[in-house]
């Protein structure tokens, strides 16, 4: 059985936890802060949010709900890797839940790897079940791909640097020699 946001708000409480995973703040209060603008959210506020969260996922692992909500906190936290790690698992969990993809793609538009936010964000879009998700999706995709056309291009790094490093190295050491034996 796959546990959603609205079963969870329903589901009795584990009392070994000492703080409910969702409580004192209520589900639509919760996931109402997740959607707010980052920069209008109090840290205090989204680190109790992301503990909630976080203990919510370890009691329901294998809701891809509760990971992409703890992406999306982590995210508002600017905390990227930890933002990935969560909606990474929540895609895992749940291939074909548009939001996790979505989501999971805006980390790395937000990140300007732009080649991998347009193959996620493809992703999303074939995952999107009704025309306001699909317009959700497009609009993503068409901001990125104006970045990609418009802005400066970030390299993928898809071979090692290991000679480029070697040869930085040694003209380093070049330089360096030259100024000493002046």
């Amino acid at each position: 059985m796959e546990i959603t946001l609205s079963t969870l708000q329903r589901a009795p409480q584990a009392p070994a936890l000492a703080l409910p995973p969702l409580a004192p703040a209520a589900l639509p209060v919760l996931l109402s802060t997740l959607w707010r603008d980052p920069h209008t959210v109090e840290s205090e506020e989204i680190l109790q949010i992301i503990q909630r969260l976080e203990h919510a996922c370890a009691e329901y692992p294998d809701s891809a709900d509760l990971h992409t909500c703890l992406g999306m906190a982590h995210a508002i936290n600017h905390d990227a890797y930890r933002s990935i790690d969560a909606l990474e698992r929540a895609c895992r969990i749940d291939p074909t839940n548009f939001w996790a993809q979505l989501k999971f793609s805006e980390v790395y538009y937000r990140l300007r790897a732009l080649p991998r936010a347009e193959r996620e964000t493809k992703l999303a879009l074939n995952l999107a079940a009704d025309a306001w998700q699909i317009a959700i999706a497009r609009r993503q995709l068409q901001e990125i791909r104006r970045l990609m056309r418009e802005g400066m291009p970030r390299p993928e790094w898809t071979r090692p640097l290991s000679r480029t490093a070697l040869f930085c190295a040694a003209s380093a050491l070049l330089v360096a020699c030259l100024v000493v034996l002046r």
